[in-house]
């Protein structure tokens, strides 16, 4: 724990740090703890996974840290602790990222495995192999998981024909297809400095980043040949799909579309998120679904704003025998809160805990990073965190109502049921 979240201005803190060939950061300096946190992002994820192999983009940010320019899998990875130095991968719908997080005293050799990881992956076979078994693994066990299969099953139909209608984790048919040239072609397409988009947070000053920069990504292509991905808005709203599976309870999954990110609406639309089911024990679904009813352990929804795709979601597991009270339920609260918003309770109780939980999402430097990163890559300017709070508290009842008309339309979902549900 540090002291950033506790401070008056954090976007006056911000620094622009650019290397000398123009590569760009944003850094926040903190000496409280002598440690650094840098979170990276790149355009792509799965999204750019070819169209019959699924799981490429997966498969690779599994690999980037198993062996990187002289050093093999398990060198790589005794020189990472020998230096207790944190360093990893991910892959989402529409990114590709990678943290880093060292002390202070660690920081040449810090950046430099993270710039052999990203520049120089050795993608040997032995790992491939060995990644790859693990992630057919992982996709075997989902096969069998209720909650996995609905959202699996939601996402193939809602998103037919789409890049984020296939799996992103691959599947038992396309894992085992994917080949180094794969990996290596993928690569070679979505990393670049084109797309970067970097937080540093911590004891390092803004000239030694500025070098650090130069060296970790001055060697990426500068442009990325992405592949275009359509706006899609999601198919078979208004309708159910019933997947059988032999098990006494039923998981559900609804949504529909939803707004991105970088639209006016969302900061209201946030609000009646967490008025809906986001806000958990105070939530409209929480009251209706639990606390009255019993009818489920727990209820939720969320705002899923994908670059080409946004959607409003949500999902319980409840038995068979009230799976479809508990749908019906929540179809009348989204009908409700579409037609009538929200009351001024609701509204003043969701705004609160949004203001006042909003400094625990950068309590740490680790969290302010992939803060940071998260606002340049949706383009929300340097001084969002610092208007974020301001745009919550203006949200009024009449902005509330209008907005959910917009976002809940005529209440109508696409849900996907996975078990035996009575009366579905």
């Amino acid at each position: 724990m540090n002291d950033l979240s506790t401070k008056a201005s954090l976007a006056s803190r911000i620094q622009v740090v650019r290397s000398a060939s123009g590569i760009e950061a944003w850094l926040i300096e903190d000496y409280t703890v002598p440690l650094i946190a840098m979170e990276v992002a790149m355009l792509g994820g799965s999204s750019q996974d070819p169209e019959t192999k699924p799981g490429t983009a997966t498969f690779l940010a599994s690999l980037l840290d198993e062996g990187a320019g002289p050093y093999e899998s398990s060198d790589f990875h005794d020189r990472l602790d020998d230096f207790a130095i944190e360093l990893g991968f991910s892959a989402s719908r529409d990114q590709i990222s990678g943290q880093l997080r060292t002390l202070a005293r660690h920081r040449e050799e810090a950046f430099d495995m993270f710039r052999l990881a990203l520049n120089e992956a050795r993608l040997d076979a032995e790992p491939i192999e060995r990644v790859r078994a693990q992630l057919i693994a992982s996709v075997r066990n989902e096969a069998n998981d209720p909650d996995a299969m609905a959202n699996r099953a939601w996402f193939a139909t809602a998103f037919a024909g789409h890049p984020y209608g296939r799996p992103s984790k691959g599947t038992l048919e396309t894992l085992p297809t994917i080949t180094r040239d794969d990996l290596v072609a993928y690569r070679s397409k979505v990393f670049a400095r084109e797309t970067l988009k970097i937080a540093v947070v911590g004891a390092i000053d803004a000239a030694t980043l500025a070098v650090e920069l130069e060296r970790v990504f001055g060697a990426l292509p500068a442009k990325a040949t992405l592949t275009p991905v359509p706006v899609a808005t999601p198919q078979a709203v208004g309708t159910r799909k019933l997947i059988d599976f032999d098990i006494p309870q039923s998981s559900i999954r609804f949504g529909a579309a939803g707004l991105l990110q970088s639209d006016p609406d969302f900061v209201t639309a946030s609000v009646l998120n967490h008025i809906l089911g986001g806000g958990v024990f105070s939530s409209r679904l929480f009251r209706e679904v639990r606390e009255k009813r019993g009818l489920a352990y727990s209820v939720s929804s969320q705002l899923a704003p994908f670059d080409h795709g946004p959607l409003h979601m949500g999902g319980t597991s409840t038995k068979n025998e009230r799976a479809a009270e508990s749908l019906s339920i929540i179809e009348a609260e989204i009908t409700s809160l579409a037609q009538d918003g929200p009351n001024d309770e609701e509204l003043d109780i969701a705004k609160k805990y949004l203001i006042g939980s909003y400094p625990l999402r950068f309590d740490t430097s680790t969290k302010l990073a992939g803060q940071l990163t998260h606002m340049q890559v949706e383009n929300l300017g340097r001084d969002y965190m610092d208007r974020r709070n301001g745009l919550i508290d203006a949200v009024t009842r009449e902005d509330a109502a209008r907005v959910a008309k917009r976002l809940y339309g005529d209440g109508k979902l696409f849900v996907t049921v996975v078990g035996r549900p009575i009366g579905m």
